[in-house]
């Protein structure tokens, strides 16, 4: 062994120390680097592809297909499924659009709306109900025929005595010609809590039906007269649709707002028939194939519009803002 070799001393072994371990922290820091490039790369490339299949999941496109017959002769088939309301799949413009495209397909024989239904908007109710009829005019070789399911009542009635012909279970739900519109009063709750209510308004009466306000007569009045027009508006329709075949005499209350059978609906006049749709449109119409038009939200578009409809309505409801309803 060379007398120039020495044992390297504490200091220089502490030194040789710490540049090893300053270079296993870098090289880990550079190693920790890349592994959170690689995972940064893996999520952002699984939020673009989960972004890709979501846009092309919902996209319009994959639904143009719905409502479209493939030209041979059928029933076209419209559901008229829950609440009746803009921005849900019972709107005035799904129903419409559905009837529009079911009147207009060359194929088409007869056109069956199926419903279940409480009803709803007298507004959304009222535009169907309309187009029904001109859709009739213009079209008079196809008919057109309502059968209530579970239940036709109110708004969902509505729509359907502007039908040709009326068909129910013996068990469907059938009527309910009425209006409502509901609220809250929380005036003695906010008593007892010690809170005090302060809205100020331009106009007397803007702030009426006010849940937190005491009930003032003369308004209350006035609302129930709204309600009562729009009920006359209600039987008017109803009449028109359905003549001579109500039994009005004999029944002054089918107006009522009650709400009967379907085997007591068929004596009463409110229905013409009892059957489901694969026999109205077998046996009345005389097609076994059926087609249906009903317009189909994507799951996006249900998610979207159920939480800003749900939102919107219980606001409207704690501010006692929620209008008359056929329901």
């Amino acid at each position: 062994m060379s007398d120039d070799w020495k044992a390297p001393d504490s200091e220089e072994r502490e030194e040789r120390n710490s540049w090893k371990l300053l270079e296993k922290t870098l090289l880990a820091g550079v190693q920790e680097q890349r592994r959170a490039r690689r995972w940064g790369i893996f999520f952002k490339s699984l939020t673009f592809v989960y972004l890709f299949g979501a846009l092309l999941m919902f996209s319009p496109l994959l639904r143009m297909g719905d409502g479209k017959a493939t030209g041979d002769s059928h029933a076209a088939v419209i559901n008229v499924r829950g609440m009746i309301a803009d921005e849900e799949s019972a709107s005035a413009d799904n129903i419409v659009g559905a009837l529009r495209n079911a009147f207009e397909d060359s194929g088409t024989k007869g056109v069956v709306l199926r419903i279940n239904s409480p009803g709803g908007s007298p507004v959304q109710s009222g535009y169907i109900y309309d187009e029904i009829r001109r859709l009739r005019g213009e079209h008079p070789d196809i008919k057109l025929y309502a059968v209530i399911t579970d239940l036709g009542a109110s708004g969902a009635y509505y729509i359907a005595s502007a039908a040709d012909e009326i068909y129910a279970d013996k068990s469907s739900l059938v009527g309910s010609i009425g209006v409502t519109a509901a609220t809250f009063g929380f005036v003695d709750t906010m008593e007892k809590l010690g809170v005090e209510r302060r809205v100020y308004t331009s106009g007397e009466h803007k702030a009426f039906l006010d849940p937190f306000q005491p009930e003032k007569p003369e308004e209350s009045e006035f609302w129930r007269s709204v309600l009562a027009t729009t009920h006359r508006q209600f039987i008017d329709s109803v009449k028109q649709g359905r003549g001579e075949r109500l039994q009005i005499a004999e029944h002054p209350e089918l107006f009522s707002g009650l709400v009967w059978s379907g085997e007591q609906a068929l004596e009463l006049g409110l229905v013409d028939g009892l059957g489901s749709t694969s026999y109205v449109a077998r046996e009345v119409i005389g097609e076994d194939n059926l087609v249906d038009f009903t317009v189909k939200d994507s799951a996006l578009d249900r998610f979207t519009k159920r939480l800003g409809a749900s939102v919107g309505s219980q606001l409207a409801l704690w501010m006692g803002l929620q209008g008359p309803q056929l329901r």
